[in-house]
Protein backbone atom coordinates (compact mmCIF):
# COMPACT_ATOMS: atom_id res chain seq x y z
CA UNK A 1 0.00 0.00 0.00
CA UNK A 2 1.25 3.27 -0.50
CA UNK A 3 0.87 6.56 1.33
CA UNK A 4 -1.83 9.14 1.06
CA UNK A 5 -1.54 11.17 -1.24
CA UNK A 6 -2.64 15.17 -1.98
CA UNK A 7 -5.61 16.30 -3.75
CA UNK A 8 -7.02 19.36 -4.24
CA UNK A 9 -11.02 19.98 -4.43
CA UNK A 10 -12.19 21.00 -8.24
CA UNK A 11 -13.75 24.33 -8.39
CA UNK A 12 -17.31 24.24 -8.86
CA UNK A 13 -19.52 27.09 -8.29
CA UNK A 14 -22.49 26.59 -6.44
CA UNK A 15 -25.75 28.54 -5.37
CA UNK A 16 -26.36 29.04 -1.71
CA UNK A 17 -29.08 31.22 0.54
CA UNK A 18 -28.30 31.67 4.58
CA UNK A 19 -30.82 30.70 6.54
CA UNK A 20 -32.45 33.29 8.95
CA UNK A 21 -35.61 32.21 10.64
CA UNK A 22 -36.72 35.99 11.78
CA UNK A 23 -36.61 37.28 7.88
CA UNK A 24 -39.90 35.77 6.41
CA UNK A 25 -39.44 37.13 2.61
CA UNK A 26 -36.39 34.75 3.19
CA UNK A 27 -37.91 31.73 4.23
CA UNK A 28 -40.25 31.43 1.62
CA UNK A 29 -37.48 32.21 -0.76
CA UNK A 30 -36.04 29.04 0.34
CA UNK A 31 -38.97 27.36 0.36
CA UNK A 32 -40.17 28.20 -3.65
CA UNK A 33 -35.86 27.21 -4.07
CA UNK A 34 -35.80 24.03 -2.52
CA UNK A 35 -39.00 22.84 -2.31
CA UNK A 36 -40.06 19.88 -0.79
CA UNK A 37 -36.11 19.18 0.22
CA UNK A 38 -36.74 21.58 3.19
CA UNK A 39 -39.28 21.73 6.29
CA UNK A 40 -39.73 24.66 8.69
CA UNK A 41 -41.19 23.74 11.69
CA UNK A 42 -41.67 25.08 15.08
CA UNK A 43 -43.55 28.64 13.77
CA UNK A 44 -44.19 31.17 16.62
CA UNK A 45 -46.88 33.36 15.93
CA UNK A 46 -45.99 35.48 18.34
CA UNK A 47 -42.67 36.65 16.54
CA UNK A 48 -43.79 35.23 13.19
CA UNK A 49 -40.68 33.10 12.11
CA UNK A 50 -39.65 29.70 12.40
CA UNK A 51 -37.55 28.46 14.75
CA UNK A 52 -36.15 24.86 12.79
CA UNK A 53 -35.37 23.66 9.87
CA UNK A 54 -35.21 19.88 8.48
CA UNK A 55 -33.31 19.56 4.90
CA UNK A 56 -33.50 16.29 2.65
CA UNK A 57 -29.57 15.56 1.73
CA UNK A 58 -28.16 12.43 -0.40
CA UNK A 59 -27.57 11.10 3.14
CA UNK A 60 -30.41 11.53 4.93
CA UNK A 61 -32.55 14.60 6.70
CA UNK A 62 -30.30 16.91 8.57
CA UNK A 63 -30.95 19.43 11.01
CA UNK A 64 -30.12 23.12 9.97
CA UNK A 65 -29.80 26.50 12.56
CA UNK A 66 -30.13 30.17 12.60
CA UNK A 67 -26.85 31.29 10.24
CA UNK A 68 -26.47 28.10 8.62
CA UNK A 69 -26.50 28.08 4.96
CA UNK A 70 -28.40 26.49 2.43
CA UNK A 71 -26.56 24.88 -0.58
CA UNK A 72 -27.66 23.19 -3.89
CA UNK A 73 -24.75 20.53 -4.93
CA UNK A 74 -23.94 19.67 -8.14
CA UNK A 75 -26.56 16.90 -8.60
CA UNK A 76 -29.41 19.93 -7.79
CA UNK A 77 -29.28 17.99 -4.24
CA UNK A 78 -29.71 20.63 -1.18
CA UNK A 79 -27.69 20.36 2.26
CA UNK A 80 -27.23 22.69 5.19
CA UNK A 81 -23.37 24.00 5.79
CA UNK A 82 -22.35 25.85 9.50
CA UNK A 83 -21.50 29.35 8.45
CA UNK A 84 -17.68 28.92 9.69
CA UNK A 85 -17.59 25.68 7.18
CA UNK A 86 -19.36 28.02 4.31
CA UNK A 87 -16.66 30.83 5.00
CA UNK A 88 -13.57 28.61 4.74
CA UNK A 89 -14.79 26.35 1.42
CA UNK A 90 -16.53 29.13 -0.32
CA UNK A 91 -16.07 32.40 -1.96
CA UNK A 92 -18.53 35.00 -3.89
CA UNK A 93 -17.70 34.00 -7.65
CA UNK A 94 -18.24 36.55 -9.98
Amino acid sequence: MSAPSKFRKKPVVIEAMQIDFHDNDGVHQIMKWAGDSVRFFNYDPSVNHFYAAEVATLEGVMSAMQGDWLIQGVHGEFYPCKPDIFEKTYEVAE
